[in-house]
């Protein structure tokens, strides 16, 4: 019993837990070097739909980690919010804001689930999910006498049918979530981004963002394996740029962003480089399959505060 009561309490509290987090982390927006400037607004104001204004959005977005676009090819532009949109976001009708990585507006949590609290929503699923099991589990043996005609004629008997009916349907439901949220990690993918696919330049990539199973798991997580399971944000980055499949590091242009362009492993296109936050560059570097230089490269990010990212060239 003793052990039962420390487990049930365990489970209550980091269920709790991540549901408070989950609630009261205000979703992430974009920085301001997403913003248009003063003049930029008042350029696109002057001019006329088409062409003209996705001009004055490419000159704003020339120096912005920005690598999706709509279907047409367009600059990716909230015009509610006046920004460029960095990739992966979106903007959320519900809160009226552009959300960073948004995946959905969840009414169960009454927030958008988003970059800053999606790991917490995911430790709200796993530990809703293993309190609801262990409470059919310790109340399956009653729920049997219930039937067997083993408990004793009281009131008390139908709430524990009614106990197990709950935990066990409420068990299913969210196993089946909880599942479906694992296989996006394990993708690098969102709920948005299952429905439509990222647009990069060159075509659409359902697996654009996909680095493999375990650096899409340390994107989410983080590279300390003790904060996994506990409700406190630990995610790579900061919401405004992910590294891609469709991209690699050349260290020879970290210093010179303008300098000649290199060329992808996969790809035949050429990418200048661009700037990406420290704490997701080295996800692109730390394997050996991603490139066969990768020593070369991690002596060449020393002393450098944006390493070098590469971006197709729009033809």
């Amino acid at each position: 019993i003793f052990v039962c009561l420390v487990a049930y309490h365990i489970f209550f509290m980091l269920f709790v837990w991540s549901y408070w987090k989950t609630i009261f982390t205000l979703p992430m927006n974009p920085s301001k070097e997403f913003h248009l400037s003063y003049s930029d607004k008042e350029s696109l104001e002057r001019e006329p739909r088409g062409e003209s204004q996705q001009e004055v959005l490419r000159r704003a977005a020339k120096d912005l980690p920005i690598y999706t676009r709509t279907m047409s090819g367009a600059i990716r532009y909230c015009d509610r919010c006046h920004l460029v949109k960095p990739d992966r976001c979106h903007h959320c009708s519900v809160c009226d804001k552009c959300i960073l990585k948004m995946d959905h507006h969840c009414p169960w949590v009454n927030n958008c689930v988003g970059f800053s609290n999606y790991k917490f929503f995911l430790l709200f699923l796993a530990y809703s999910l293993l309190y609801c099991l262990f409470i059919a589990a310790t109340d399956l043996q009653y729920f049997i006498k219930f039937w067997t005609n083993g408990l004793p004629d009281t009131q008390a008997k139908f709430h524990i049918m009614f106990l197990f009916f709950a935990a066990a349907m409420f068990s299913v439901s969210l196993s089946s979530l909880f599942g479906y949220h694992c296989w996006l990690v394990s993708k690098n993918k969102s709920t948005l981004e299952v429905f439509r696919a990222p647009i990069f330049r060159h075509r659409t990539d359902k697996n654009g963002f996909s680095l493999g199973f375990s650096k899409n798991l340390r994107q989410v997580f983080g590279d300390e394996k003790k904060y996994w399971l506990l409700p406190v944000f630990s995610s790579l980055g900061d919401g405004c740029s992910f590294p891609t499949c469709l991209v690699n590091q050349d260290p020879e242009q970290a210093s010179t962003p303008g300098g000649l362009n290199s060329t992808s492993k996969n790809e035949s296109h050429l990418f200048p480089a661009k700037p990406l936050r420290d704490s997701q560059s080295h996800l692109l570097t730390d394997a050996p399959s991603w490139s066969e230089t990768s020593a070369k490269a991690e002596k060449g990010k020393v002393g450098m505060s944006n390493p070098a990212l590469t971006m197709e060239n729009e033809t």
